[in-house]
């Protein structure tokens, strides 16, 4: 159970924090797009309140269930980073494929050539994909060897 809840948990952290940083940077530094642009200025800075509260809630959310695992003795480190970059790999993923490309809510940027965008995006995406699955089968190998060893204990 601590195992799930410390993926879980840190799937809701590394949500928040993608969007956070896609809100942050892309939206308010760089100006390069809103969540929503296909209408008004005003809509898309709606949508990216929207967003923002959406990935603080997430990221809260991911907080609480670390600190109840803290408090429970501490998540499995590799489990939780797993939730991490799954969490983050799967949200900008799902940007990249659905947001930008399938629903066109927005793009990366406007006015310029998008396939190094896309490319990029989707790549680091990619990237912490891998690096959480990577993670999360480390997790399991662990999870597993603590609980036979535990088994073993008990028979013992």
């Amino acid at each position: 159970m601590t195992y799930r809840r410390a993926v879980a948990g840190g799937a809701l952290l590394g949500i928040g924090l993608a969007a956070f940083v896609d809100e942050a940077v892309f939206h308010q530094l760089l100006h390069w797009h809103h969540f929503y642009d296909r209408s008004t200025p005003g809509a898309g800075l709606v949508s990216d309140g929207l967003l923002h509260a959406g990935s603080w809630l997430a990221t809260v959310a991911g907080l609480f269930l670390y600190a109840d695992l803290r408090r429970r003795g501490g998540p499995p480190r590799p489990a939780w980073w797993a939730g991490v970059c799954l969490g983050a790999g799967g949200f900008q993923l799902f940007d990249g494929l659905v947001d930008h490309k399938l629903l066109r809510v927005h793009q990366i940027r406007y006015g310029v050539d998008l396939t190094p965008y896309d490319w990029a995006w989707n790549a680091v995406a990619v990237l912490l994909l891998v690096a959480g699955l990577l993670l999360w089968r480390r997790a399991r190998r662990a999870a597993r060897s603590h609980h036979r060893g535990h088994l073993a204990g008990l028979r013992g």
